[in-house]
């Protein structure tokens, strides 16, 4: 288990190119951010090449995020665009040597009928399946609550299981944040023994605030990932309460054999 620091919510104090030797400085040997796409990939390589960092994941394009947009993936209408970001992403992917792309389903409209998302959806994961693995890449989906992003397509664990199922890809595994979870009414403990086995990829937050992930909750899901001997990344997506470095106390304790910040 190691865990990666997500530059796009610690140390936001900082311009975003600093934040990669804010990370190292911290103890942190791997990072991991929303998007990479207004950055030139010769820099962000040179960042993590200067600071001894490695790249965990990073999100496929949104679409226009200031406009409201989370993903293309599960909208029909929009498979061409889709298709194109795939292509951007494996570009990324390949300069800054990462082997997961996390694949956002996008916001649906309230009340829409999800059979004609459900379609799409399933679609484009495999065209994104197929292309990433010719770059040995795997594309994970990660179900979001929909507090935090209201109208998200994918909600659940079960459900983006489920449609795992139907696309039938070997390279498509599940991004399990426990904090979403924990958001709709799940136990992170119950739904990472559900979906172990095809769970890629992890992050933690702290409830309330989603800030460190400090609470019982999220203390115990780390001692079990241990204990399993999780061998993948634990993102920490989560806005500090203060100075990113003050709160970093938790991490201490999260793998006493690999212990990082």
């Amino acid at each position: 288990m190691r865990l990666a620091a997500n530059l796009s919510f610690l140390f936001a104090d900082a311009p975003f190119m600093a934040r990669f030797a804010r990370a190292a400085k911290a103890g942190f040997d791997t990072v991991e951010f929303l998007f990479p796409y207004d950055q030139n990939p010769a820099d962000l390589r040179a960042a993590l090449d200067e600071t001894g960092l490695a790249q965990a994941l990073f999100n496929l394009p949104p679409g226009n995020w200031d406009r409201g947009e989370r993903g293309l993936a599960a909208l029909p209408g929009r498979e061409a665009e889709f298709h194109d970001s795939v292509v951007q992403a494996i570009r990324y992917a390949g300069a800054l040597g990462n082997r997961l792309i996390h694949c956002m389903a996008g916001v649906v409209p309230e009340g829409a009928e999800r059979l004609a998302f459900e379609d799409v959806y399933g679609r484009n994961l495999a065209f994104a399946c197929s292309e990433a693995s010719k770059a040995g890449l795997t594309i994970t989906i990660e179900p979001i609550n929909p507090t935090d992003m209201p109208g998200y397509f994918l909600q659940s664990m079960d459900d983006a299981s489920r449609i795992m199922d139907r696309v039938g890809a070997d390279n498509l595994k599940l991004q399990f944040d426990a904090y979403h979870a924990a958001m709709i009414g799940r136990d992170p403990l119950a739904e990472w023994r559900k979906h172990r086995d095809r769970i890629a990829h992890v992050q933690v937050a702290g409830l309330p605030g989603r800030h460190e992930p400090d609470t019982q909750r999220m203390t115990s899901l780390l001692d079990r990932l241990a204990a399993d001997g999780y061998a993948g990344f634990v993102g920490c997506e989560y806005r500090p309460r203060g100075r990113t470095e003050e709160g970093l106390g938790w991490a201490q304790n999260a793998d006493p054999a690999q212990r990082r910040p």
